[in-house]
């Protein structure tokens, strides 16, 4: 950690949006520099431990929330941190479920408030910051293929895009209309950044903001607006895309002028390294400087780990968003 930061870490107020991997990666980088965090993330998930839960209980979905608290906690919470992220293996009606949701969910029951759930989730995790759902209604995503399909539900579309099929998706939305949480939109108003998460494209980042009232708060607040694209391109969802089509998509649903900053990776991976992502007809995405415009800034910068997966070096991540701000 840069030694000037390990003294005292910045108050700037830094909300990031996203879901997944993606909102996990940013808020891992910054937590050691930033001090007043808040992540908004989707609340269109519906597969699996959170899928059930939702369900069967009728709460907002988990699963991206107990991702976003592990990220914030400190790293002397590591068992903690773990014991949230544990899935059980075996047991009748346990088997696929992680004990955060399942906590996150008895947490719900207890206050009688997803919201309230989610903040005593926090105080038990010690964050370091605060995580918000986007909106307070459970929504479900649907997605227009470009051969006229329509796919019903977030899981559906992570699973239809690995099929074969020409194109990728059309547009998305959500149903029913759901509005931003008043609380999500007070923290985009008052930051002094906020950053627009990579990754999964059309099931993490869109369903935030499709949310009625985001576009609104992202061209009204006074922020910083970086964006970071993805390193790749997933197959049937953002297949054949330059770094140039995502900025392109997500002004469709926000409109141009809300993002001042876009962040793109300039370094390929080895071949050896890509071999298994090239195996799922995933894609590099090439740096298209040509097709940007002076607003927003298109920024090329080295953001690739070193090794393992494919994807955002946080401390790169937090390096470029200590230069900007």
């Amino acid at each position: 950690m840069d030694k000037a930061f390990q003294k005292e870490r910045s108050d700037k107020k830094i909300v990031a949006i996203g879901g997944g991997t993606g909102v996990f990666t940013v808020l891992t980088g910054l937590k050691d520099y930033f001090k007043n965090l808040t992540a908004i993330v989707t609340m269109a998930d519906d597969g699996g431990s959170t899928g059930i839960l939702r369900a069967e209980f009728g709460i907002l979905p988990p699963g991206d929330i107990r991702r976003a608290l592990i990220a914030l906690a400190p790293a002397n919470q590591g068992l903690l941190s773990e014991l949230f992220n544990y899935r059980f293996q075996e047991g009748t009606g346990l088997a696929g479920h992680s004990f955060g949701n399942l906590m996150i969910t008895a947490l719900e029951r207890l206050t009688g408030n997803f919201e309230k759930a989610v903040e005593e989730a926090g105080r038990i995790l010690s964050v370091q910051g605060r995580v918000l759902p986007v909106t307070l209604t459970p929504p479900m995503l649907l997605a227009q293929l470009d051969d006229g399909r329509v796919i019903r539900g977030e899981t559906n579309i992570s699973v239809a895009r690995t099929a074969s099929w020409a194109g990728g998706i059309k547009r998305a939305w959500l149903e029913p209309k759901v509005s931003l949480n008043p609380k999500a939109e007070k923290a985009i108003l008052e930051a002094q950044c906020v950053i627009l998460s990579p990754g999964d494209f059309y099931t993490s980042l869109i369903p935030n903001l499709i949310v009625d009232g985001m576009k609104e708060a992202l061209k009204k607040t006074k922020a910083t607006v970086i964006y970071f694209i993805n390193i790749t391109a997933k197959y049937g969802e953002t297949t054949g895309f330059k770094a140039s089509d995502f900025l392109k998509t997500i002004e469709k649903y926000i409109g141009t002028g809300a993002i001042d900053y876009v962040i793109i990776n300039k370094t390929k991976p080895s071949l050896t390294r890509f071999k298994s992502y090239i195996d799922q007809k995933a894609e590099f995405v090439e740096p298209d400087l040509e097709n940007f415009n002076s607003k927003p800034t298109p920024i090329l910068a080295d953001l690739l780990r070193l090794s393992g997966l494919i994807r955002h070096d946080p401390e790169k991540i937090a390096k470029v968003v200590k230069m900007l701000i």
